[in-house]
């Protein structure tokens, strides 16, 4: 319970936290921010870590005058951190996969592995690009490509794409929207919103795929 405090502490007040380590490390910051990103969509236990609210709060400090920080060094390795941290963790999947679903068991049966290999087979290219901008599935996604042996070539330049997108839009937006008074005032209600609004497109699908068919019987 002590350790969700201080994560959710952490994360409503990332913009103060994170100006701390700049001020403590100066330049090492950028191995600092990298570390986190590579951890968080590189190892599938950590899917908690704050990627979103992060960059925001990264591209926000280096907009400010005298910030050690440069936008552009800092946005070509973020991106370097997401695509390598993706990369290791579909090779994770790719080991793991089949050893993980050999036999049988309550929770993880040799059905969902071939219900995984068929979903990326039709959806695999999409959902690497998409997941980057939820949280939590951002981590578990290129873990299920590996296991659901999608092709690697394939896998890789989605992941491209997605970290590129994903780098240079939140850090973008930091750097240009974090002057704003309201936003300085408010981050730990602005990082609320970036988690709901990253949150949605998950809970949709869940509530979608609850949803009893509702086309009539013939």
């Amino acid at each position: 319970m002590e350790l969700l405090k201080h994560l959710l502490d952490f994360i409503l007040h990332l913009d103060k936290h994170l100006a701390d380590i700049i001020q403590d490390y100066g330049a090492w910051t950028y191995a600092i921010l990298f570390l986190i990103i590579f951890v968080e969509t590189g190892v599938v236990v950590l899917p908690f870590l704050p990627g979103d609210s992060l960059l925001f709060a990264a591209g926000t400090l280096a907009a400010l005058p005298g910030s050690p920080l440069n936008i552009w060094a800092m946005i070509g390795l973020l991106i370097l951190a997401a695509v390598l941290g993706d990369t290791l963790n579909y090779h994770i999947g790719d080991y793991l996969g089949p050893r993980v679903f050999r036999e049988n068991s309550r929770f993880l049966k040799r059905e969902h592995l071939e219900k995984t290999q068929a979903f990326y087979q039709k959806h695999g290219a999409k959902t690497i690009i998409i997941a980057r901008f939820i949280p939590i599935i951002r981590t578990f996604a290129p873990f299920v490509a590996g296991v659901g042996t999608m092709s690697y070539t394939k896998f890789l330049s989605y992941n491209l794409v997605g970290a590129v997108l994903w780098v240079i839009l939140l850090t973008g937006a930091g750097y240009f929207l974090g002057s704003i008074p309201w936003i300085q005032h408010n981050f730990g209600l602005f990082t609320i919103g970036i988690i709901v609004v990253s949150v949605l497109p998950a809970v949709f699908e869940f509530v979608k795929a609850r949803r009893p068919d509702s086309r009539p019987v013939a």
